[in-house]
């Protein structure tokens, strides 16, 4: 586990608070029963620009706190644990892709007003339904951008793009030559395929840059697995240790004990490669990329596994919508395929280690 500083411990918790008090998963079932259209809700994502998570990884210089991904991925874990609905995941890597990109006047621009809130922004880099190694064929020609990016994260309401192309990284804005089409995705999240015709564009790096931002965005989302496995686990072990089944608590039933620690042992190597990976970007280690595929591997397994198991020892009531366990599961699901599985992680940390 990582070893955390005073502001890192204080922001966890209030992160933590945050969620179980103004954002429980209750508020998320509204927001998928409201049916809006827009993915998240305004109102808490509001609340999260003026805390400041949203310019956790923004210089300061822009108007950021500079804290790094290990902190920016505590707040997210805690977001996680109540499906909370907000595009932090999705703002955090492009904020990065910005300030690590070659124009001072994108930075100038925007990095402040991802900072406070205003503004969302999130990656367009798949072409396909599958991540994987690939060739993007969206084009840049003299400052426009042409192409298509299926499923997007926060596609719905993003205003700004961090857009893959031929030959690097660039950063649209939402208006001219921008138009979306949303994904109705079982998560009940937003993703939308947007295309690119002949927008203006803004080039922020080369293909490096690229897999650079992937990578971070990849062990964004492990840390949101985190704690949603870690909030399946709990539910599930509360619940045994209360439903009484031929007179004596489930708890009680050897097997199920074993199925619960098998699950306790997962979460601890989950925990252990998530952090390992926020603190490798921090830190400005060379293996981000293993480091990445080995905590999405891990990741995606281990919530399939928890998830799949809060929905089978939770019995009949399991498999209701009334039930939060769908809502863990559906949401899973959909992690599980972004950025790449656990499959194509498994093979991707295989060749980077030279086999």
């Amino acid at each position: 586990m990582a070893v955390l500083n005073d502001e890192q411990v204080m922001l966890r918790d209030m992160a933590r608070e945050w969620a179980d008090h103004e954002s429980p998963v209750a508020a998320f079932r509204r927001l998928r029963n409201a049916a809006t259209g827009v993915g998240h809700d305004p109102q808490a994502w509001n609340s999260v620009g003026q805390m400041g998570w949203a310019g956790v990884v923004v210089p300061e210089e822009y108007g950021g706190s500079a804290f790094g991904y290990l902190s920016l991925g505590l707040v997210i874990e805690q977001l996680g644990r109540n499906l909370s609905a907000t595009p932090l995941a999705s703002t955090g890597p492009a904020a990065t892709a910005i300030a690590m990109g070659e124009d001072e006047g994108a930075k100038a621009e925007w990095l402040p007003r991802i900072a406070d809130g205003s503004v969302i922004a999130t990656l367009a880099i798949d072409e396909g339904p599958v991540h994987g190694d690939q060739a993007y064929s969206a084009r840049v020609e003299d400052g426009r951008l042409s192409g298509t990016k299926a499923f997007v994260a926060e596609g719905d309401g993003a205003a700004l793009f961090v857009v893959a192309a031929t030959d690097g990284l660039y950063l649209v804005a939402d208006g001219e030559g921008v138009s979306r089409r949303t994904r109705a995705m079982a998560d009940a999240r937003s993703h939308a395929d947007v295309v690119f015709d002949g927008a203006p564009a803004i080039r922020l790096g080369g293909p490096e840059l690229t897999a650079a931002i992937v990578d971070r965005a990849t062990i964004l989302i492990t840390a949101e697995m985190l704690g949603m496995a870690e909030a399946a686990f709990a539910t599930t072990n509360d619940y045994l240790k209360t439903r009484v089944q031929f007179g004596q608590p489930l708890s009680t039933f050897q097997a199920l004990q074993h199925r619960m620690a098998k699950q306790f042992t997962e979460l601890e190597l989950m925990r252990s490669v998530v952090e390992g990976a926020l603190e490798a970007i921090d830190a400005g280690r060379s293996d981000i990329d293993q480091t990445a595929s080995l905590a999405k591997a891990v990741a995606s397994e281990t919530l399939k596994l928890v998830s799949r198991e809060m929905v089978q020892l939770h019995g009949g009531i399991g498999m209701t919508d009334e039930h939060d366990a769908g809502l863990y599961l559906k949401r899973s699901a959909v992690l599980e395929a972004m950025w790449g599985n656990a499959a194509y992680h498994r093979d991707r940390f295989a060749r980077l280690n030279g086999y």
